[in-house]
């Protein structure tokens, strides 16, 4: 029985190598084209932070990128689509971030810090303007409908991290919701505030906003009225220690 081997990669006579396969041209084009459709979407990201979503045109964008207005066409149908890749492209790193929390070993919290590292970053990125003002624009029901969901899909991730670190002992009893929007509120608001020519970087804040967080809710030992110390045990409820009368209040003379 004959073995058979592998063929070596064709050549003409002369030694030179055979022309490229159109499928891999075909595979490159493609490439090419989605880095610059990701190059349009973060020019218009950053013009919509700068400019605002109404006072922003297309070919402001194309100008931006040495293009023309057709050629921005080309990646996307009108001004409302882009503003929603816009949204898309920051929201997914959030996305991202819970997928991979998902699959992470380790205590909730630390989990759900991952997660908010993640979305803080996004809110001090281009993108941060369009995530918290997509939804002032006016966009189509299905495209509103779009973002509602993934919103909604954000939420309840970060929901359930928060009841998983209630029942694995990570994070103090509190209530899911609630917390979660209370994260996510003071997360959104740095689109509003935070500018590339700030002294500190988004990894930066980032890491302060999750200073707080974790400090908030990592759990706590229960206070016992022995854990008082001696000197306050003697003193009325909202008495301070010194004797001296609340804030506001006047103190009475002495008698005489």
């Amino acid at each position: 029985m004959s073995s058979r081997r592998a063929r070596a990669p064709a050549t003409v006579k002369n030694g030179t190598p055979p022309p490229p396969s159109p499928w891999r041209a075909s595979r490159e084009r493609q490439h090419d084209r989605e880095v610059k459709r990701e190059a349009v979407i973060r020019a218009a990201a950053h013009a919509f932070n700068q400019k605002g979503y109404h006072n922003t045109s297309l070919d402001d964008i194309a100008a931006a990128l040495e293009v023309t207005k057709p050629t921005v066409y080309y990646y996307v149908t009108n001004k409302e689509q882009l503003l929603f890749e816009c949204f898309v492209a920051g929201v997914e790193q959030i996305r991202s971030a819970l997928r991979e929390a998902r699959a992470l070993n380790a205590p909730a919290r630390e989990r759900l810090n991952a997660v908010l590292r993640n979305y803080a970053k996004a809110m001090a990125s281009d993108f941060g303007w369009c995530m918290v003002r997509v939804e002032d624009q006016d966009l189509s029901p299905a495209m509103s409908g779009h973002v509602k969901a993934m919103k909604s899909e954000i939420d309840q991730g970060i929901r359930r991290l928060i009841r998983d670190g209630v029942q694995d002992g990570s994070i103090q009893p509190c209530d899911p919701k609630m917390t979660a929007f209370a994260l996510a509120g003071s997360l959104n608001w740095i689109a509003h505030w935070y500018r590339e020519n700030q002294s500190m970087t988004p990894a930066e804040i980032a890491d302060a906003f999750i200073t707080v967080f974790d400090n908030g809710l990592q759990p706590r030992a229960p206070v016992n009225v022995g854990d008082r110390p001696a000197d306050r045990l003697d003193q009325p409820a909202g008495r301070p220690v010194n004797g001296a009368a609340p804030n506001g209040a006047r103190r009475r003379p002495a008698r005489t």
